[in-house]
Parts: structure tokens; C-alpha cells; sequence
């Protein structure tokens, strides 16, 4: 018989080891991921600090320590100094990459700041100075053929200079388009020495002078050929211009466009017009619009080319193969160049028509091209699933039985039974 000897808890607690010493580490702290954009609390007191303090200390030097002076020294130092203190500021709660961040987010806020205020600045000013005569019915209805300089704003307009720039820049459009498009698809589509000469010769007369384009016009057109002064003659001039520009922009656009797209439609078997036509184009469609927009732009403000080529009228003509025809921007000079009040008002007035012409022409572009890749109208998609129809029914019209397969050119048919039957040699 087994006898089990009791034991007290004393005697058990006693007989266990104690336990090491564990030491429980603090749970890891989770991370948080730095705040890129939106205001902070710290960051405007940061940059409200640092603009007080870049004030304070160039009023000190201009006022105290350095014989400085000047609005725009001013302006400059305590635009710098305010830099310096907000990258300081920054940099005790940041490290190194946030702070050149903060400090390059705060000089492109800066710069489009002064940008937008400038553009403001000449919107708002040309338009106020041309309040008197833009109210004016009479002012985009009528010419100046039979209105002078002392007579007031109820009499004469700029009718004939809105017809001559809407000719012109449709003249010069109508040339520059399909020549910059099909000069830049030249250029990115076909490689080679005579290529990298063409741009050499674009990226040259990007910087042309338009007199030197006006001159050019009129030595071969007007002096050469014999030929009046036209509207014709003032197009030819603006597309010299515009087309340099065209082909460049475009030329840079065509190269975004992503290789495999090109590459797989030339493994379908596509020519390559076809790949550029219904490929790269439409790919390209949104930046083509933004080359020809940059063109017209460029185009749409010439003065010196019109004078030499278009010469000078007061009256509307809207032939442009016969007769002098005027731009808003010629009218423009020739009426800010008068010392009589009404006609300094019908210059500014007439600026800002043309700034609105402008405006409208960019917003139809941007229409016709402001589509992605791969949106379409509801007129393409109607088309689209039209031509998908077809191709359905051509396949099976393709795969029904006794269709026959080749055609020779007398019209007469070899079926697909004839086809199919086994070769024995005898011939009926």
C-alpha cells in the first residue's frame, strides 16, 4: 500500500524556480504617412511667421542697416528673406525633403500668383478702357469708311477689321493645318538624315521674324508675281508664321504616343497610313488641338505682315483675292495712334473683341479635340456599331455552306464541294 504524504502549498511554492526577470517591450507605435497636401495648423503659422518676419527685417535693413531703396529691391528682399525664415521654420518640425517641398509649393503659388494677376490686369484694364465704346451696337456693325476721328462713338465700327482677321486666319488655317500635320507625321513616322534636316529647318524658323515673313510675301507675291495687296497675300504671310509653330507642337505630341498601339496595328496587317490614320491621330487628337491652338494664337496678333501684305482700308471688303483688307490688330495701332479720345476708346474696344475672338476660337478647338482616346460622339458610336453589324454579317455570309471561295475574273465561281472533292487524277 502506497501512502501519498501530504504537502502543504508553502512546500510546492517553495520547490517551483522562480522565473527570470521578462522585460515587456512597449508595443511599436504605428505608423503614420506624412501629410503631402492640405493645410495644416502648424504650416500656416509657419508661413504667416515667416512672411511677418521677412517684412520686419527688410524694413530694418532698408530703413536702418543698408542704404538700400527702391519698390522692386524691396519687393525682391523680402520675398527672399521670407524664404529663408519659412525653410527654417519648416525644418524644425520636417526633414530635408519636406522642406525643399514646402518651400518649391510656396514659389509655384507665387508664380502663378503673378501670372493670373497679370493676365487679370490686361483683361480688366484693355476692357475698362474700352467700356465707352464696346455698349455701341453701331461699333461691330459698321465700318469707318464714313466716320472720322472727331466723330463720336454712335458713328462707325471695326466690322470691316472682325471680316479681314476671320478671313485671314481662316486663309492661314486652311493652309497650315494639313502642311504642320503632315510635316509632323513626317517627322516621327520616317527617320532618317532628311528628317532631322526638316526639324533642324522648323526649330530655325520658329523664331522668325514675322517682318521678315511679310517681306518675303511681299517680294515673291506683290513685287514678283505683280499681284495687289489682299487678304489672300496677308494668309499667306500668317501660315509662314503659324507653321513652324504647328509643326513643332505637333511633332512633340506625336511622340507620346505609346509604341505598342503603332506595333499592334501593323501586326493586324495595317498599312502604315492606315496606323497613322485611325491610330496615331486619334490618339494625338487632344495635343494636335493644342498645336493648332498655339498657332493661331501665334498667327491671330501679327500687325507687321498684314500692313506690308494686306495694306490699309477703312472700308469692308470681304473679297479677299482683290483690294486692301485690315485685322483687329492693325485697326488697333491705327487707332491708338490718334490723340482724339473716341478713337483711343474704339482702339482698346477693339482689343478687346479680338481677345474674345481669340477666346472663342480656343473654346471650339478644345471642343473638337477635348475628347480622349477612345471617346466617341454619339454620331461615331452609331457609326461604329453600324460598320460592327456589317463585318458580322460578311463573316457569316463567309462561313455558310456552298459560298464560293474564289471568283476569277470571267465571273464564273469554283465552289467550296468542287473544292473539297478528292483529287483522282482523271479530269471530266
Amino acid at each position: 500500500m502506497t501512502v501519498i504524504e501530504e504537502t502543504s502549498l508553502s512546500d510546492v511554492r517553495d520547490a517551483v524556480p522562480a522565473p527570470a526577470d521578462v522585460t515587456v517591450e512597449p508595443a511599436p507605435e504605428p505608423l503614420r504617412p506624412r501629410r503631402i497636401g492640405g493645410v495644416s495648423r502648424s504650416g500656416v503659422l509657419s508661413l504667416c511667421g515667416a512672411a511677418a518676419s521677412g517684412f520686419c527685417v527688410t524694413v530694418l535693413l532698408f530703413g536702418q542697416l543698408a542704404p538700400f531703396s527702391g519698390g522692386l529691391g524691396f519687393t525682391v528682399t523680402a520675398y527672399l528673406v521670407f524664404l529663408a525664415i519659412y525653410a527654417v521654420l519648416t525644418g524644425l518640425d520636417e526633414d530635408g525633403q519636406a522642406v525643399r517641398d514646402r518651400v518649391m509649393t510656396v514659389v509655384l503659388w507665387t508664380t502663378a500668383t503673378l501670372l493670373f494677376s497679370g493676365l487679370f490686369l490686361v483683361v480688366g484694364f484693355t476692357a475698362w478702357r474700352g467700356r465707352e465704346a464696346l455698349p455701341h451696337r453701331n461699333f461691330f456693325t459698321e465700318d469707318m469708311q464714313a466716320s472720322g476721328p472727331l466723330d463720336p462713338l454712335t458713328h462707325g465700327g471695326i466690322a470691316h477689321a472682325m471680316l479681314g482677321t476671320l478671313t485671314m486666319i481662316a486663309i492661314a488655317l486652311a493652309i497650315t493645318v494639313p502642311l504642320g500635320l503632315a510635316c509632323a507625321v513626317y517627322l516621327n513616322q520616317i527617320p532618317g538624315r532628311f528628317s532631322r534636316f526638316v526639324r533642324t529647318i522648323v526649330e530655325a524658323m520658329t523664331a522668325l521674324p514675322s517682318i521678315v515673313a511679310g517681306l518675303m510675301v511681299y517680294a515673291t507675291w506683290i513685287l514678283g508675281l505683280g499681284l495687289q495687296k489682299s487678304g489672300l497675300a496677308a494668309g499667306f504671310a500668317i501660315s509662314v508664321m503659324m507653321l513652324p509653330i504647328v509643326i513643332r507642337a505637333s511633332d512633340v505630341v506625336l511622340r507620346l504616343v505609346p509604341g505598342n498601339l503603332t506595333e499592334a496595328a501593323e501586326a493586324l496587317g495595317a498599312p502604315r497610313w492606315r496606323t497613322v490614320w485611325h491610330v496615331v491621330l486619334p490618339t494625338a487628337r487632344s495635343g494636335l488641338a493644342t498645336a493648332v491652338i498655339l498657332g493661331t494664337a501665334r498667327g491671330i496678333g501679327e500687325t507687321s505682315p498684314v500692313l506690308l501684305t494686306a495694306g490699309f482700308t477703312a472700308a469692308l471688303n470681304a473679297d479677299p483675292t482683290s483690294g486692301p483688307m485690315i485685322s483687329l490688330p492693325l485697326a488697333v495701332f491705327n487707332f491708338v495712334k490718334s490723340p482724339e479720345p473716341t478713337m483711343i476708346a474704339r482702339g482698346f474696344g477693339a482689343a478687346a473683341v479680338l481677345m474674345a475672338l481669340v477666346l472663342v476660337l480656343f473654346v471650339i478647338a478644345r471642343v473638337i479635340g477635348g475628347r480622349g482616346p477612345g471617346h466617341q460622339t454619339k454620331r461615331q458610336a452609331r457609326r461604329t456599331a453600324r460598320a460592327s453589324r456589317q463585318d458580322v454579317r460578311r463573316f457569316e455570309d463567309l462561313h455558310a455552306p456552298g459560298l464560293s471561295l474564289f471568283e476569277n475574273p470571267a465571273g464564273s465561281h469554283r465552289t467550296g464541294t468542287a473544292l473539297s472533292a478528292p483529287a483522282t487524277g482523271e479530269t471530266d
